[in-house]
């Protein structure tokens, strides 16, 4: 794995998880009862953006160190997922 492989890896992982930990803990103005005329009322109140990118940074590390490791260690390879039974090609 290349140097630009394991950073796009790296962006997938922390959008995808930023996606995820987004909607955790919002308070909307309809929760808090302040609805602003012409909003929605589910729209964010406090979105504490800063400590989910935080907590996102945290998690997708994790997550891509995980998976380098496995990438990098061979002990999941392309030819373990044959999926229509071929047989291997000789190397």
């Amino acid at each position: 794995m290349g140097i630009t492989s394991a950073l796009v890896l790296y962006a997938v992982f922390w959008f995808m998880t930023f996606l995820i930990v987004l909607p955790i803990r919002i308070e909307t103005q309809g929760d808090l009862g302040d609805i602003v005329p012409g909003t929605h009322a589910g729209a964010p109140e406090h979105h504490f953006l800063r400590k989910k990118a935080w907590i996102t940074t945290y998690v997708a590390f994790g997550l891509w160190v995980v998976t380098c490791t496995v990438i990098l260690s061979g002990w999941i390879t392309v030819d373990d997922f044959d999926l229509f039974h071929r047989l291997m090609r000789p190397d």
